[in-house]
């Protein structure tokens, strides 16, 4: 669900979803670009909401798309939309079929692709998918394979951001390996403290301990969480920070060292560490926050040689302190909130960052890049009241009951 906001002669109003894409001037290109090559075919490594988003940029810049879908999901839209479709993960289950890379490069060499776009999830942010593209001579849409490695391992990115001048969370400089290392910390710092995957995210193997009762069994949930989700089960931890917001800004960077930020969305309204609500820009904001986390990013993201979308997740606490968390080395769901309020197209830019474009030759230039309204995205969660609230899919089914209504007319 999407909710664009903007103001009309002092009224708010819903507005018409507007926005500008990114379509480049061939007669007039900068004397850097020596690197352009332009797109003909794309293939998203992905299904669903992404794929399609994906295909109607591709589309608009008059470029041939590729789906690629499991046995499961022959009748999926995703794979309606595209020009051209492949069946992948032949005997696997879909979500196997979507990571199984060879199958994904071995289609992409048949039919003549000349980039993947991961879209998110999956092998968005799989540096051993981008190398493989790489290697197979397919561009990437996204960063550097290095970059991409550099950046899913929390712990290099976290030293990466100290270097940056960025500031981080206290805590271990490297994966802890025993129970003991974690009591350690926690004598120094105090409680609370935080588990978290040290390769991997979106809210597996994280748990928050408040006292020494908890630790033991805690540590050994969140391992068991990060191996079973990630392969790894290595993890650091922080100290917690109590009722923060969760505030995280788009970049975007191009092969010639160019990054700049579009702002900066809320997601502090999140159920069991998934975000739920997204907020473009932060509402009630201090500007001065505003401008130490925006260049707090483009400073990050300068460090590492960021090419294409991303975004750096920080938290902020009661104090306005800001803490860097992360760097998503991808497009986001939420990317859209942010398209909403800058008039920018992110799929439109990676598709041109990817061709060997400039930011300053497709108009995206900082003082260029202003706030227009806000935006708002909302996501349904679906959870089993019978088995605690866990979540749950299916089928959503609404009984409608009919009672008798007398109508008292005075």
């Amino acid at each position: 669900m999407l909710l664009r906001l903007g103001g009309s002669r002092g009224k708010m109003g819903i507005l018409l979803i507007r926005r500008v894409g990114l379509f480049c001037r061939s007669a007039h290109l900068s004397s850097q670009n020596l690197e352009y090559r332009p797109i003909k075919k794309v293939m998203v490594a992905n299904r669903g909401e992404i794929a399609i988003r994906v295909f109607r940029a591709c589309t608009e810049l008059g470029i041939r798309t590729v789906a690629v879908y499991s046995e499961q999901d022959t009748g999926q839209m995703h794979r309606q939309k595209a020009d051209e479709a492949y069946l992948i993960g032949r005997g696997l289950s879909p979500v196997a079929a979507y990571l199984h890379i060879p199958d994904i490069i071995k289609v992409a060499k048949e039919n003549n692709v000349d980039a993947i776009h991961p879209g998110y999830g999956f092998l968005s942010e799989r540096a051993d998918f981008a190398q493989a593209c790489a290697d197979a001579r397919v561009r990437f849409i996204g960063p550097s394979p290095e970059v991409v490695r550099k950046m899913g391992d929390k712990v290099e990115a976290r030293a990466l951001a100290i270097k940056a001048g960025v500031p981080v969370v206290p805590g271990t400089d490297a994966p802890i390996s025993s129970l003991k290392e974690a009591e350690e910390f926690a004598k120094t710092y105090s409680f609370p403290i935080i588990f978290k995957a040290a390769y991997g995210g979106g809210g597996r193997g994280m748990r928050v301990v408040r006292d020494y009762e908890e630790l033991e069994e805690n540590y050994q949930r969140a391992y068991s969480e990060a191996l079973a989700a990630f392969g790894n089960g290595s993890l650091f931890v922080e100290k917690f920070i109590e009722k923060p917001r969760h505030i995280e800004v788009q970049i975007l960077g191009d092969k010639y060292g160019n990054v700049i930020h579009l702002y900066e969305r809320d997601c502090s309204i999140q159920r069991r560490h998934q975000k739920v609500v997204e907020i473009a820009p932060a509402a009630q904001l201090d500007p001065h926050l505003r401008d130490r986390l925006t260049s707090d990013s483009v400073n990050l993201a300068k460090q590492v040689g960021y090419e294409n979308a991303g975004t750096v997740e920080f938290l902020v606490d009661k104090h306005g302190k800001h803490y860097f968390i992360e760097v998503n080395s991808r497009l986001q769901v939420e990317h859209t909130v942010t398209e909403e309020i800058t008039d920018v197209d992110l799929v439109h830019a990676q598709l041109r960052v990817c061709e060997g474009r400039s930011l300053p030759e497709l108009g995206l230039e900082q003082d260029k890049i202003q706030i227009n309204g806000c935006a708002i995205q909302c996501r349904v969660t679906t959870e089993d009241p019978s088995r605690g609230f866990q979540p749950d899919t299916g089928r959503i089914e609404i009984k409608v009951f009919s009672f008798p209504i007398i109508l008292l007319v005075l």
